[in-house]
């Protein structure tokens, strides 16, 4: 474990040193931490296995999601659904639920022998978007800002959306391959989430509350108030968990209260803390996931149905549903076709993937493990270097 975080704290301080002239060699920190994490586990013989399947693994993977759940959700500028609200519901209620429907149905065609349950989990892991593989999407002016703006707050609600969704089918398919009865453990499953709705939101907005208070009678400094926004998600986290809740939940709405009740001024330096801790937690999931590939590639269950899955995830089911759901909007089916594109896939779905590795048993396990893998390093390649490319491609179609 030493050794873990001596080799882990290296590698931090080689990118960190580096970062400048990494960036001008479009060398992203996610592309960097990938290698550097395989190269380990390459030469550590894959000592990262067993560490993968154990309690320790599962509740780290457990706080780094509840904590990009809740930076996502402040993530959001211009009012809760951004500055084109009914854009954004048709892609979060209209276009994710049938991205779902349509992972789930070509799973079960390309992906044999896997229950629904486990079906919808590896369905929750393919489809919410973040954009660590292909950062340059939300400043590069050659997309529509209108676009941006969309493809920022679908990244910030899917995940936090899909989370319980994860949550029940994971707790089904490891019932189910335990012979337990799936209706009681959807049952058990409701009051917990029921319990984390009422944490969430009274400690992300009872504690916003207190911040606009403390900050109008001068009682808060800048550093207290970016102390606060770390305070604010763990206190979610923890005292969902000390009631049995869903610390998914609690933690993605806390976000949501803290975002919608909390007046600043200044809110991008309030969270410069919690998205510095933020990019910590996902740069140790991008070094994990480099030793994850190799994992994958000395198990080698790698089918031609698991590539075939992971191509059409990161294309037709995103594009299709989106196009569907965009049908009499505003939006020119250019700027559509760019916003279906344009949806990489990275830290939510590492950290899913490895919730889900370490819950299933053999062989959804490593099924769900290697179609994660598949699928974020093709999304680290087709976004990563697609990007600028479809960028630039629309920008002609404009001047035209």
């Amino acid at each position: 474990m030493l050794l873990s975080f001596v080799i882990v704290s290296g590698v931090l301080a080689a990118w960190a040193l580096s970062a400048r002239r990494l960036r001008q060699w479009r060398i992203t920190a996610p592309l960097f931490l990938v290698v550097a994490g395989a190269l380990v586990e390459y030469f550590t013989h894959g000592s990262l296995a067993d560490t993968l399947n154990s309690e320790t693994a599962q509740h780290a993977a457990e706080i780094i999601l509840a904590v990009l759940l809740f930076v996502d959700a402040n993530a959001i500028r211009d009012g809760m659904f951004g500055a084109h609200p009914r854009a954004a519901t048709r892609l979060l209620f209209v276009a994710l639920p049938l991205s779902m429907g349509l992972a789930v149905l070509l799973g079960a065609w390309l992906l044999p022998g896997l229950s629904l349950a486990t079906l919808v989990v590896v369905a929750c892991i393919v489809v919410p978007i973040d954009f660590a593989p292909a950062p340059s999407i939300v400043r590069d002016r050659l997309i529509p800002s209108r676009v941006r703006d969309l493809l920022n707050v679908e990244a910030g609600y899917s995940d936090g959306i899909i989370s319980p969704i994860f949550v029940f089918a994971l707790i089904v398919a490891d019932v189910e391959a335990d012979a337990g009865t799936a209706w009681e453990a959807v049952g058990d499953a409701f009051p917990h989430t029921a319990k984390a709705i009422v944490v969430g939101l009274c400690v992300g907005g009872g504690l916003a509350l207190a911040a606009n208070a403390a900050q109008r009678r001068g009682l808060m400094t800048g550093q207290s108030a970016r102390i606060l926004t770390v305070a604010t998600p763990a206190l979610a986290y923890t005292l969902s968990l000390g009631v049995h809740a869903n610390g998914f939940v609690a933690a993605f709405l806390c976000g949501i209260g803290y975002h919608y009740f909390r007046r600043t001024e200044d809110a991008e330096r309030d969270l410069e803390l919690i998205e510095d801790v933020s990019f910590l937690l996902t740069a140790l999931m991008w070094f994990v996931f480099g030793g994850v590939l190799l994992i994958a590639y000395w198990r080698s269950g790698l089918t031609a149905g698991v590539v075939v899955f992971c191509v059409l995830a990161l294309t037709l089911v995103r594009m299709l549903p989106v196009a569907v759901a965009m049908i009499g909007s505003q939006f020119s089916w250019p700027e559509r076709l760019l916003l279906g594109w344009l949806g990489p896939r990275g830290a939510a779905a590492i950290v899913l993937g490895l919730l889900a590795f370490n819950v299933l048993d053999d062989p959804d396990e490593h099924i769900v493990l290697l179609t994660m893998v598949v699928m974020v390093l093709g999304s680290v390649l087709l976004h990563g270097f697609g990007a600028p490319v479809a960028a630039r491609a629309f920008a002609r179609t404009r001047s035209e």
